[in-house]
Order: C-alpha cells, then structure tokens, then sequence
C-alpha cells in the first residue's frame, strides 16, 4: 500500500479516482498529486511542513481544462508541484463553502475572480496567495507556476513568519469586511423605495442600448436583474424596466449565446454583443432563463419570450435528465471536433462549408441570414484570430425579412427549415461532456422554473416535470434527521446541504404548490422552512448563515451574504420564501423572520444595491405588502378554471393563491385555518382578494378578478 504522506510519482489513478465528482475524476491521471479537500489533507500538510496547494474549478470549465493540459499533465510542474505542497483539488459545485472563502481571498487580493482558482494556503487552508488561471510559464504579464512554485517554496522556508502574518492579516480582513457588512447602518435605516430607485438607476446607467445587457464585456445574463427591473415596472409603472428587460433578452436570443439548434443558454459572452460565448450550459442559467422569459411574457405577451422559455425547458428534459432521477449539473464548453481534437465550442459551430451543405436550396439564404463567413464569424479567445468557426447568431435582427427581401411567413418557414438540417448535421456529432452531478439548490431553481413555466403557459407536461423533479430530490437527497444533502453522483451523496439548497427547493416547492394546488408541495416547503431555520437562522442578528453551525470552517470565517452572484443568493430566496409562506399561512412568525432578515443585511443591501437585486425582490414584495387570492370552488369545474386562468394569466408577481375544493378543504384548513369557513357561494365558485389582513368582497368575475390583480400598489 502507497504511504500516504509520500507523494506518487507514477501516472496511475491518483486520489480522485473515486471522488463523489466527475470534476475531480477528470483529474485522477493527472501527474499532479492531488487530494480531495479534507481534513486528511490538511493533516498531511501538518505533518510533511509544506503549504497547500488549493486548485478549484468545474468540470465543464474551458480555461480549467486549459490550465489542467498545459500544467497538471505535465511531469515538470507535477513534480514542483507535489515536491513543495500538497495539492488539493476542490469542485467548487460540490463544495461551494471552499468556492466562496477563497474566491472571497481572492477578490480581495487582485480586484478579480473567475476559475481556475489558485490558491496558497497555510496547512489550516488559510489563504496567502489568490490567483487565477497560471500559465506554465509565464508569459503577457502573467505569472508562470514554474516560476511561482519556486519563489512560494522559498518564502515559505525563509520567511515562515512573514507568511503566516500575511496569512493572518488576510483572514483578519476577511472576517472584518464580512462583519463590516453585516453591522446595523448608523441611520438605522432598512432598504425601502429608495433603495429600489437606486437599484433602477445604475441598471439605466449601465444599459447597453445597442445590445441589451448591463456593463461592458464579459457580459452574464443575470436573469435576477431583469425578474428585479419587471417587478420595479409593474409597481411603478415606468416602461423603461420592461423595455430593458425585453431588449436583453432578445439581444441573448439574437446572438451566439442562445443555442438556436438545442434550446437553452451557454454561460457567458466574452464580447459585448452576446455574439461569442464560452459554451458551457449550466442548470442554474437555464431554471433562471426560464424564469426571466415566463415572466416578461407574462408582462409583454410577446411570443418570442414564450417560444424561449418552452425551448429551454425541453432542452434540460431531453438532455440533462439523470437515469436515476434529478437534473445534471452542466455541459462541457468543450468537445472533440471530427479529428478527435478537443476544442472550445465544437459542437456548437460550423464551418462556411458545412452551413451551405446542410442548408441545401437555402444555402445563400443561410449564409446571411446568420452571418456566416468563411474566415469565421467569430475568433479564438486568447489569440484574437478567425478560423473558421461559425455561430449561429441573427444579424440582421428583426429587419431581417425587409433587408432580404423575403415575405415575413416565407423566411420563417425557410428559417426553420434551415435550422432543422443543421440540427440534423450537429447529431452526428460527439456531445459534449455531462456533468452528472445532482445539485440539489440548482435542481430546486429548476422544480422553480418547471413549474413556473407549467403555470404560466398551461402547459401540464411542464408541471408534471416539476412535480416528478421535486419528488426525486426529496427521496434522493433527504437525510435521515430531515435535512438535505448538497451534491450526488453515481449513487453516492456527499456534503451536507447549504442555505442555498434549502432555500432554492422551498422555492420550488412554493411554485409547484401554485401550479397544482395540492397541499403536499405546501407541507414540504414548510418542513424544510423549518429544517433551514433550526441549522441556518441567526437567531440573535437575523439573516441565515450559508452553513450550517457544526460545518468546518477555515480561516474562521462563516459567510452571511445577501449578494447575489451567477445565481441569487440563498438569503433572497430566504426572504421571498418567508414572505410568501407569511400571506399563505396567515402566520406572523413568518414575516418577522423576513424582516429581520432585511434588518441584517441592511447596510449590505444599501451599499450595494444592485449586487442584491433579487433581496430587492423579496425588499418589494415586504414594502408593498403582497396579496392572497383564495379561490373555492370544484377542481376542473369550468367557473373555477375560468378563475384560476384569471390568476394565471396576470402578471402579480407579489400574489400567491389557494385553492379550497373538496379534495383539499381538510387538508388546507389545517395549514391555513382562516381558509375553514371559506366556501363557494350559490354553487359558484367564488374567489376572495386579501392585503394587509383585508379580503375583499366576495369574488365571482373572472374579468373582476383579473381587474383586480392588474392594479398595482405604488410605495
């Protein structure tokens, strides 16, 4: 047996090789001596005397694979490498808590972030250097490993001291911004309507009117700004939110970051015309995607929002359905071209030739319609030259039929026909890598969008999904003590869950109680509502700690955040969670925990408003009051459909609903007791409008009731 504190020198499966990640398996071969994070590895760093070497990343990450062939692969680096460190590796997707401790680390020591991540740390994985992706060597004023590991090595020999200072002193600024945060702002003002107005304002000052979009390049869809401009347009009133929320989405779908031929979103563009993604396609971007396009539908009624929405739904159905139940975290951004090359992109794109020979009779119609060339319409990331390569992007955007002369309904059906060649040229292609991963937070935003969708465009087969979905996490990821487990593969559960995961499935679960009206969703939230509360509440300062209080914690830092990254965070989920179980169950413990919630992050919120905009979300939602609509009436009966299409088809992101029949009066009554003596009224199904402890006079118009919900409370 291989002594464990002596570093392997051969090229056999390493550590990794039966790690609970597909990322960390990606590594098993490396030369690298790599350990999964652990306390294991921190012991041998105790013992050997040596710093650690911390490499993070994901297995669908184009500049991971990068730094992964040029230097993990390679016997020099390997060896400096496992000579001076132990080397872990960390999936930041299983293990999120070690993503954002030295993503935090790293922000703050560059002004940048991004993965790889690269770390040095003390053996108790304190940070005292962040970088991101290294070069073997160093090259365009960027520091090389072969020269990094050396100069490490040598202050860590010489200088120990000095290292553990630094080491101390980051840590210490860690804590103290992250506690800096989290103090009570000297007014002792909360976020309110100001707070949102200056949230709209730098959203207006930052828009891209030629693109759609916030900021420069790279540029992230961000859903979570568009579902904050919608809500701010529908209280307010002001056309600008909805306008700018509708051209960044329609910038996406006109560009190369909408896969046209598969349906559903890559990561990012890399340009400031969605026209260049990297290609990866996460669960998180489609369940938010979704989302964003369900509900500018619901504002707008234009159909492009739908026809994007259903698309990205089936797209995660067909191909990122697990055998074994739940969703597959992601897919690779790169693949193997027809040569067995692996290459960024490759199933994606097409050369000039390729487009002509699928597009047949279309050919020339092909080519400018979606701006095909033959040097390439897009060029290679790091070295800025055009080979070739084609996205599938609409340049001419809705001028498109005028521009080519072409009758409207002509170029749809020659568009579609198109499309359907190279879809059938992309199928014999090699897919790219599956991350199969179950995440359960990214699979509760997906049960969210499922249902969503399912709801808003009467689409059963959706909320079915949804259901099936939510029925699969909470089988495979429930603990035995009724809490949730964070990550899944090849049957094994690992890590206990986070905020997140438990904030995203009662998010889901509150949806999917929407669209099907059975009370189980309902019971399910608030069971979890209360698993959440007892491992993640602070109950002295309000908020909720992303882990939970008996985790390990390195640097002893224990994150509290309201800021929201690719993904929101799991304290705005938190907030609009409470919110709603609050007007469902009539329960005031509900909305105090709420707003303690935005008590502890008020100075948070307010520094940074447009960091928290989905915690403005639930913000609005508290400020405005929200509404309840209760409908009793017979399921399927035509009167109570005819009321829940009412309800459905409004845009009142700031409602939730019961429905009372006979199947769930008994079961209803006993969540929310005030909903007993609620009955339909001369056999007619009857709804009951309710604000601020206030319901309204019986209901028995749908037209009234649509009327009603149409209005909107200005702050």
């Amino acid at each position: 047996m291989t002594d464990p504190r002596t570093p392997l020198q051969t090229t056999g499966p390493n550590r990794l090789a039966t790690a609970p990640s597909p990322y960390l398996r990606q590594h098993a071969h490396n030369t690298v001596d790599w350990h999964p994070w652990g306390e294991a590895a921190l012991a041998l760093a105790r013992e050997r005397d040596v710093p650690l070497f911390v490499s993070v990343g994901y297995s669908t990450c184009h500049w991971c694979h990068v730094m992964a062939h040029e230097s993990f692969e390679d016997a020099e680096v390997a060896q400096a490498l496992n000579e001076g460190f132990v080397c872990v590796k960390v999936d930041r997707e299983e293990r999120p808590d070690i993503d954002a401790l030295y993503m935090n680390a790293c922000q703050m020591l560059t002004g940048t972030g991004g993965w790889p991540l690269t770390i040095f740390a003390l053996p108790d994985g304190t940070p005292f250097f962040a970088a991101t992706y290294l070069p073997k060597r160093s090259r365009g004023g960027r520091a090389g490993l072969l020269d990094l590991i050396p100069r490490v090595r040598d202050i860590y020999a010489t200088r120990r001291a000095d290292v553990e200072a630094s080491a101390a002193d980051i840590a210490k600024a860690m804590r103290e911004r992250a506690a800096e945060l989290l103090q009570s702002p000297p007014d002792g003002r909360t976020p309110a309507a100001g707070t949102l107005r200056a949230a709209f304002n730098d959203l207006v000052a930052n828009f891209d009117t030629a693109h759609g979009g916030f900021g420069g390049a790279p540029k992230f869809p961000s859903p979570h700004l568009l579902l904050f401009l919608l809500r701010h347009g529908r209280r307010t009133g002001d056309s600008r939110s909805q306008d700018m929320a509708l051209a960044t989405l329609r910038g996406m779908l006109r560009g190369g970051l909408w896969d046209r031929l598969g349906g559903g979103i890559h990561r990012y563009s890399t340009d400031t015309r969605w026209l260049l993604p990297h290609f990866e396609k996460m669960l998180h971007d489609q369940a938010m995607f979704m989302l964003a396009t369900a509900e500018t539908w619901l504002a707008t009624r234009e159909d492009d929002m739908r026809e994007a929405a259903l698309a990205t739904a089936d797209y995660i159905l067909r191909d990122m359905a697990l055998s074994g139940g739940g969703l597959a975290a992601a897919e690779d951004a790169d693949s193997l071209t027809a040569e067995g090359k692996r290459r960024e992109g490759a199933f994606y794109t097409f050369t000039f030739d390729e487009v002509r020979e699928a597009a047949g009779d279309n050919a020339d119609l092909a080519v400018r319609l979606f701006g095909i060339t033959g040097e390439g319409n897009i060029a290679d990331e790091s070295t800025g030259r055009r080979e070739g390569h084609n996205v599938l992007h609409l340049p001419l955007g809705d001028d498109a039929a005028t521009t080519l002369g072409i009758d409207a309904d002509e170029l749809a059906f020659r568009h579609d026909d198109i499309l359907a060649g190279l879809r059938s040229l992309r199928a014999t292609r090699r897919r790219p890598h599956r991350d199969d991963k179950l995440l359960t937070d990214w699979n509760g935003l997906a049960i969210a969008a499922l249902a969503r969708c399912g709801h808003v465009f009467d689409a059963p087969h959706l909320t079915d999904a949804a259901a099936s979905l939510a029925d699969a996490v909470l089988t495979l990821q429930h603990t035995p003590d009724g809490g949730l487990l964070h990550s899944r593969f090849e049957g094994t559960g690992s890590t206990p869950g986070f905020l997140d995961d438990y904030a995203f499935v009662i998010w889901g679960l509150l949806e999917l109680y929407t669209a099907t009206n059975q009370p189980q969703w309902l019971e399910e939230a608030i069971r979890l509502q209360h698993a959440q509360d007892d491992r993640f509440l602070d109950p002295v300062d309000g908020g909720y700690w992303h882990t939970p209080a008996d985790a390990p914690r390195t640097a002893a830092l224990r994150l509290k955040e309201a800021r929201d990254g690719a993904l929101p965070s799991g304290n705005a989920a938190a907030l609009l969670n409470l919110l709603r179980l609050a007007r469902l169950l009539g329960d005031a413990s509900y909305e105090e925990k709420a707003h303690g919630l935005i008590r502890a992050f008020a100075s948070q919120v307010r520094h940074n408003p447009l960091g928290a905009a989905m915690f403005l979300c639930g913000v609005d939602l508290a400020l405005t009051g929200g509404r309840l609509v209760i409908i009793a009436g017979e399921a399927q009966a035509p009167d109570t459909e005819a009321m829940l299409d009412a309800v459905r088809r409004s845009y009142s992101p700031n409602t939730v609903m019961h429905l009372r029949d006979g199947n769930t009066a008994e079961r209803l009554a006993m969540l929310a007791p005030f909903t007993s003596h609620l009955a339909p009224i001369d056999g007619k199904t009857t709804a009951w409008l309710c604000q601020d402890n206030v319901c309204s006079a019986p209901i028995q118009d749908p037209a009234a009731l649509a009327e009603r919900l149409a209005g909107a409370r200005p702050l």
